[in-house]
């Protein structure tokens, strides 16, 4: 995990999950729509993503 592409793998990582934890913060439950909640697992899923490509390219 020394290598540069690698750091910037996971910075990139951190940083999609940071945009995700404000989005969760951001949220108020009693007045979610459907369209937020859309949004939420589109950014897990992005993040899956990044995951597993950084796991095949360790």
């Amino acid at each position: 995990m020394n290598h540069p592409q690698n750091n910037g793998q996971v910075d990139q990582l951190k940083s999609r999950l940071h945009q995700f934890l404000e989005k969760l913060e951001s949220i108020e439950p009693e007045t979610a729509d459907l369209q937020e909640i859309d949004q939420l697992i589109q950014l897990v899923d992005e993040l899956e993503k990044q995951m597993e490509q950084l796991k095949t390219d360790n």
